[in-house]
């Protein structure tokens, strides 16, 4: 079996990380399918002297959230919105969140910021979100959508516009288009998947991101010559919303017990192997025998990034959790292949003692 996962101890997963108009707050909505590469691009932004005074609001499809512990301690002010996309709950709660930032910010509870970047769950619709704006005079009055960024992963992305409308729908809305991970896929299958865009979404400028590199600024503004007026028309909602395919389901793998590496990764590799075309996304922390802090797990289809330990946990909670968000792949069936491996390694330790 080929090695996705190569790390085979603790000290391989290399060096521990640390993880205007007016009076008006400028928002950047930031948007992609599942595995894009948002939380990775916000993260290089947040470091930049750009991304300075910088709030983010973080939506997760999943029940516990991931992202915004990574953003935490690079933003200064990170507001988590679960279980559930802001298309498909009430946009009351994307309404309170940003009254509630903008009070504590007055009143001294958190650092002033001069932006706030909103990163929705890989199957949100932007549309209902910029919708909130329009249609909520105080929130128009005190905040503006500067900017809709929707990124595009380049190797999966063609198949995943032929198939999903909701990633149609957020390259249709994007004032930028943002093309990840090119250095993984071919010069032709990026050409094709340029194309695509182009036709989608004339309009919108098309950059580029490799390990979430980008010119901050691809984040701040939309292009000068862009049609702003067609833009706003699209804006106001005139597009059905993208409805979630009842095959897609999100789920939560958590384990008390600190977890040997080499089991778990034989275990995700035999899951990749199988059924990696439906494996949408999984994304957590580890608790790996004889780490110190936790190891981020990151997966999208058939492609497993690098482990990565970081030098601390993010809060007093050292569980193993892993989000699964998945199409025809069940919890239980993932739980009892997880549990499966882990008993066969155990055995195999045992015979040799």
């Amino acid at each position: 079996m080929v090695d996705l996962f190569p790390s085979r101890e603790a000290g391989r997963f290399g060096r521990r990380l640390k993880r205007v108009r007016g009076a008006r707050i400028a928002v950047t909505v930031l948007t992609g399918f599942l595995g894009a590469g948002k939380t990775t691009l916000l993260l290089r932004f947040l470091a930049t002297a750009e991304g300075k005074g910088t709030a983010v609001i973080i939506n997760e499809f999943g029940s516990v959230g991931i992202d915004d512990a990574l953003v935490r301690g690079a933003a200064d002010e990170v507001t988590l919105l679960g279980n559930g996309c802001l298309c498909c709950n009430t946009r009351s709660d994307l309404e309170i969140a940003l009254r509630n930032l903008v009070a504590e910010r007055d009143r001294g509870a958190v650092p002033q910021f001069q932006r706030i970047v909103i990163e929705t769950s890989g199957l949100a619709d932007p549309g209902p979100i910029l919708q909130t704006f329009v249609t909520d005079r105080a929130l128009g009055g005190a905040f503006h959508v500067e900017i809709v960024a929707t990124l595009v992963d380049a190797g999966y992305g063609s198949a995943t516009l032929q198939r999903a409308a909701e990633a149609r729908k957020q390259v249709i809305l994007a004032d930028r288009l943002i093309v990840t991970k090119t250095d993984l896929a071919a010069a032709r299958a990026v050409g094709r998947l340029n194309a695509r865009l182009g036709a989608l979404n004339p309009r919108a400028g098309i950059a580029k991101a490799i390990d979430g590199k980008l010119e901050p600024r691809c984040l701040m503004e939309a292009d000068a010559d862009s049609d702003s007026a067609g833009k706003a028309a699209v804006r106001t909602g005139f597009i059905d919303e993208a409805e979630h395919s009842d095959d897609i389901v999100s789920f939560v793998v958590t384990d008390d017990r600190p977890v040997p590496w080499d089991a778990f990764a034989r275990a995700m590799e035999t899951l990749i192997a199988l059924r990696g075309a439906d494996l949408l996304r999984v994304k957590g922390f580890l608790n790996v025998i004889g780490c110190r802090g936790p190891v981020v797990i990151q997966a999208v289809q058939h492609l497993a990034h690098p482990p990565v330990e970081l030098a601390q946990w993010p809060s007093a909670d050292r569980r193993s959790r892993l989000v699964f968000i998945t199409k025809n792949i069940r919890e239980a069936e993932v739980r009892r292949l997880f549990d499966t491996v882990r008993a066969l390694a155990a055995d195999v330790r045992a015979t040799k003692r």
